[in-house]
């Protein structure tokens, strides 16, 4: 060590004597360069994924359906100005009947072209083929559906084409960059299983449906710079007569709406918990190094006494500093990394991307070092500040002893109600009251991370106890392909198993308030309907009022409406704009959405009460006839099962958001200990001497260790409260940045998370004795009791 400089080696040797702080305060910082890796690392990997997917196989800009229109208009489509290319097609949904499959499945048919392939919408291949011209049996599906499934090419399945069943063979199975994330008709959430899509010959399909030389939906690219708007309305213009509902854009298609939702979702986790991990991490530097700079003076008095200046020794203690911050940052970068892998990994099972990779960039990481140290040396500060402020004179000397006073009447002595140990313990607490509160406040955050970490998982037990149990009752859904008499309900009641049936309408409208305004769907049900009911902001069920319009919490905060107002709604099937009062507000998860009573709607529609679906409660014993009787009603156009919903969203959302809680849950674990243990660590640094005199005055090492871990144990306890106050309003925040227009959860964190998070700390606190423990053990009382004065 003979070429190192005098302050390296005394850095070594600083290392050396405190590397388990050191680790610990770098564990704090990885945690914060792990999250932020994370969640900025999986947004930018769906991101760039979605961004690449959509250019290289041309998907849409603006969507349309109709009754029947004339392939002659797609030429008129295309003279729309904006407009860069026109995709006309057939799409139908048919009920799947599929080998030793009992459940009914659905299915999306869409038209392919005879020759050549589609100018949007293009699909990825998987495996095999697309159909041959003039074989109207060979279809495409899509690769979730067949893995499902255990479909290759070559396997069969049929299905009913409106009204005949026809036998179809699978040739290919693909991706399209329309169907990311695939949900059927009156489901919650995509299940493979029972919802597939099929692309087959347009001659064929039109057959099936007398759609010659026409089509029933068209997708449109736009120029770059085109106004979507304008678009959408001389759209509207053209396909008004032959029964076209108004065109939408990307925001309001439901696959990238949800993929929207989850890149939403994962920046403003981004947002939210990294800055706080990396705000206890800064915290915890501040509180180390000015105790570690306390305990230091008089080595710093001598520094400076043999030349050294104020800058020559602030650089060394920022050297201090910048080492472990890199340890934390390489920690922090490996963890973030993989642990951003596995997240991607889970987003590559919800999504169906052709690919989709953990995107490494390395301005991320370079960020993430740049915010660690930034915070590690604010951090550090006002610890250096002490070391600038001191004099050599002042600093060699050992700091004054305290001066104790009486807090209490002389009448009233503490002795008789505490041990002489738990009273040398409030001293040292009353003594230091700034490094109390301090120590105090570190643990309260460690404690607070901890729930707003655990706070997802309770937010998603309570939206499924609300949507699956209070709300949507009812066991299955039957959709039908078109709009439906009421009567149609009689029909489903009388089907086997069937206990209750309840009519169910859906309207496509456009709600405006102002300049504000949301494509939503206005359902209409019974007002004293059981199965799907309506849950108001107190989460008490109630009945529809008799006028007005109902609609959900969220809706009304966009809209900037309350109970009492006004609201413009575009009726978008018969193009008509009336106004109508907000007649309640309801408290849902998914989506935005309003209801009303069915004979109002039906009133408003201007025709007689109809349905486009029924909600059934169904005698469990008698499924497999349900089952086989949906199968033989050609009306049919899919089924929704609430069990399979709640199945699939458990293993699907719900593992997802508990997963990533589960990864910041353990970082926030680590950061407890690091606090806890620091703050231990110090405290047995800064006693050292006081501990050794006692012992050599009579003191057991269980007394002396009692005395040392009471004030551990206190200023942990102490800490709880608060943290469970600043755990609320973190998690406050979370929740805010987590409510998106499809979906969003209550705030509610549970007794549990309390306790959980408060045994961590706990633990933390336990683990750390434990060490301390050893090392007082280990104390050299001579080594120690040298020390000059």
């Amino acid at each position: 060590m003979i070429w190192m400089r005098a302050p390296d080696v005394k850095l070594l040797r600083d290392f050396r004597r405190l590397w388990a702080q050191a680790l610990a305060i770098a564990l704090v910082i990885a945690g914060g360069v792990a999250t932020l890796i994370l969640a900025v690392g999986s947004y930018r990997s769906l991101d760039e994924t979605r961004t690449a997917y959509y250019e290289r196989h041309r998907f849409a800009d603006v969507f349309a359906t109709v009754s029947r229109a004339p392939r002659t208009l797609v030429s008129k489509i295309a003279e729309i100005p904006g407009v860069a290319s026109v995709d006309a097609r057939i799409a139908k949904l048919v009920l799947l009947d599929i080998p030793d499959y009992l459940e009914p499945a659905t299915g999306e048919v869409k038209s392919l072209p005879e020759i050549g392939e589609a100018s949007l919408n293009l699909l990825y291949m998987r495996v095999g083929r697309m159909p041959e011209p003039g074989r109207a049996e060979e279809v495409v599906v899509n690769e979730g559906f067949a893995l499902s499934h255990g479909f290759q090419p070559g396997a069969r399945f049929s299905a009913i084409l409106n009204g005949r069943k026809r036998e179809l063979t699978i040739v290919g199975i693909a991706l399209s960059p329309e169907f990311i994330y695939a949900v059927g008709p009156g489901d919650i959430m995509p299940d493979d299983r029972r919802f597939g899509l099929i692309w087959m010959s347009e001659k064929a399909l039109a057959s099936a449906y007398d759609l010659d030389d026409a089509f029933s939906s068209v997708s449109l690219k736009l120029l770059r710079g085109a106004s979507e708007s304008e678009v959408m309305m001389r759209l509207d213009a053209l396909l008004e007569r032959y029964g076209g509902r108004a065109a939408y854009g990307r925001k309001d298609q439901t696959s990238h709406a949800w993929l929207n939702h989850e890149l939403d979702m994962l920046n403003n986790m981004s947002r939210t918990l990294p800055p706080i991990f990396l705000l206890v991490s800064a915290f915890l530097v501040n509180l180390t190094l000015s105790r570690l700079v306390a305990l230091e003076r008089e080595q710093i008095g001598l520094m400076k006494a043999l030349g050294y200046n104020n800058a020559s020794i602030v650089m060394h203690y920022l050297k201090f500093v910048t080492v472990i911050v890199m340890i934390g940052i390489v920690i922090g970068s490996a963890a973030g990394t993989w642990l951003g892998m596995r997240i991607t990994g889970l987003f590559g099972d919800f999504f169906h991307f052709p690919f989709l990779v953990f995107t490494k960039s390395p301005d991320l990481y370079v960020i993430a070092a740049f915010l660690s140290l930034a915070a590690a040396i604010i951090g550090a500060v006002r610890a250096l500040r002490e070391v600038v402020r001191l004099a050599p004179a002042v600093a060699m000397q050992a700091p004054a002893p305290p001066r104790y006073r009486r807090l209490l009447p002389a009448s009233f002595s503490l002795d008789r109600l505490i041990s002489q140990p738990t009273t040398m313990m409030l001293r040292n607490i009353t003594r230091h009251p700034v490094r109390s509160l301090f120590t105090t406040l570190g643990i309260a955050l460690a404690t607070a991370i901890l729930i707003v970490s655990l706070f997802t998982g309770d937010a998603m037990e309570q939206l499924i106890d609300v949507t699956y149990f209070l709300a949507d009752r009812q066991d299955a859904t039957v959709s039908f392909v078109e709009k439906r008499p009421l009567d149609v309900v009689l029909q489903i009641a009388r089907l086997p198993g069937v206990l209750v049936a309840e009519p169910y309408r859906e309207v496509p409208v456009r709600i405006r308030n102002g300049n504000v305004q949301r494509r939503i769907m206005i359902s209409g049900r019974p007002r004293n309907a059981d199965l799907n009911r309506i849950i108001d902001v107190d989460l008490r069920p109630v009945g529809l009022p008799e006028g007005g319009l109902a609609i959900s919490s969220m809706l009304a905060s966009i809209l900037g409406v309350r109970v009492g107002d006004s609201v413009e709604l575009d009726l978008l099937e018969t193009r008509r704009t009336v106004v109508v009062p907000v007649a309640a507000l309801v408290e849902d998860y998914f989506g935005i959405r309003g209801m009303m009573d069915s004979d109002t709607l039906a009133r408003l529609m201007r025709e007689a009460p109809s349905l486009n679906s029924v909600n059934v409660s169904l005698d469990q014993t008698s499924r497999e006839a349900f089952y086989a009787a949906i199968k033989d009603l050609p009306i049919v156009g899919g089924l929704a099962l609430q069990r399979v919903s709640l199945a699939n969203f458990r293993k699907l959302v719900a593992l997802l958001i508990t997963t990533m809680a589960s990864i910041y849950t353990g970082l926030a674990a680590v950061i407890a200990f690091g606090v806890v243990y620091n703050s231990a660590r110090i405290s047995l640094s800064e006693r050292a001497r006081e501990l050794a005199s006692l012992r050599v005055l009579g003191f057991t090492r269980g007394e002396v260790l009692r005395i040392l871990l009471l004030e551990l144990a206190l200023l942990t306890l102490i800490a709880q409260p608060p943290g469970w106050l600043i755990g609320y309003g973190l998690a406050w925040i979370m929740q805010k940045n987590l409510a998106g227009e499809l979906m969003r959860v209550r705030l509610i964190v549970e007794q549990s998370t309390y306790v959980f998070a408060s045994a961590i700390v706990l633990a933390a606190a336990v683990v750390s004795a434990l060490v301390v423990r050893r090392r007082l053990n280990e104390l050299d009382l001579v080594t120690v009791l040298k020390t000059r004065d």
